[in-house]
């Protein structure tokens, strides 16, 4: 029977990612095994949800087909054949109706056959959005160069665990989920045979470890939504249009490398400008700058 992934996460239809990855979140916490109370069975249904409903390519199939076999075959493999698969016929797979293959993603499952099933540990280096804004200058501070101060809102580091999720004073403890190990293998079955793989862990991101206290401010996410000021050094002899990179002040992921901030600059060009003005500019731009 098909699975029901939004109503497991307790999501409408039209919830964008990040809903669902709050509501993923939110379910990881209470149904963890390693808390008391917690329900392992509930956890592993909930993170299976999240796995095909966070990923855009599994996301529509699901959508279009549901979760099992049984909605690929339609009484007819053939009208599966439209989605791209030619003129492969899935009636050998079928065995009566009962068989319960999942197809996945085609290139995930063949880069795991070919790679040994190590495609999934590929996926470690975790790294934060780029995000982007404009500021403006005076012309002579375009000449000249100044230092900004702006307040961006953003995904950052939780400034009271320092992105760890722990709450302050307290230790990290082994992972449950992945015993320590900081990835889990899986093993899928695919039109190509059992296919094994190896994925990070959703609950501690891959370190292997999960605090033993959450962080009371971020709720152990290590990462929240909060303004931050950023200091902007505009170099003298910038045009207007042009564009400056602040690596690593984008948004921050938990366990993971923060994104880039790209920033425009846009002078403010007076209607006349002086003299001495003008020959600044001639002169900055036979120095090439």
């Amino acid at each position: 029977m098909s699975k029901d992934y939004y109503n497991i996460l307790g999501v409408n239809k039209g919830a964008s990612k990040d809903e669902i990855k709050k509501a993923f979140y939110k379910l990881a916490q209470k149904y963890h095994p390693d808390k008391k109370g917690g329900n392992e069975a509930k956890f592993k249904e909930a993170n299976e949800a999240y796995q095909v409903l966070s990923d855009d390519a599994k996301r529509s199939k699901y959508d279009q087909f549901g979760s099992s076999f049984e909605n690929f075959q339609g009484g007819n493999a053939g009208g599966y054949q439209q989605g791209g698969f030619g003129g492969f016929d899935f009636s050998g797979f079928q065995n009566g109706g009962n068989a319960d293959f999942d197809f996945g993603n085609l290139n995930d499952i063949f880069s795991d056959f070919f790679t040994g099933g190590m495609g999934g540990a590929q996926n470690q280096n975790r790294r934060g959005r780029d995000i982007s804004t404009e500021i403006q200058i005076s012309f002579i501070d375009s000449i000249l160069g100044i230092t900004k101060k702006i307040s961006i809102t953003k995904t950052s580091k939780c400034n009271v665990c320092s992105g760890t999720g722990a709450k302050p004073g307290t230790t990290m403890q082994k992972c449950k989920t992945c015993n320590g190990q900081g990835h889990i293998r899986e093993v899928r079955r695919t039109i190509l045979g059992n296919i094994s793989s190896t994925k990070i862990c959703d609950y501690c991101t891959g370190t292997g470890e999960v605090p033993k206290e959450f962080c009371g401010n971020c709720k152990g996410l290590g990462v929240l939504h909060r303004a931050e000021e950023i200091s902007i050094a505009v170099p003298s002899g910038i045009h207007n249009g042009e564009m400056m990179k602040m690596v690593g002040a984008g948004e921050a992921i938990k366990n993971g490398k923060s994104g880039d901030l790209l920033i425009k600059i846009n002078v403010k060009i007076p209607s006349k400008i002086s003299k001495r003005a003008k020959e600044l500019l001639e002169e900055l731009k036979k120095e090439g700058i």
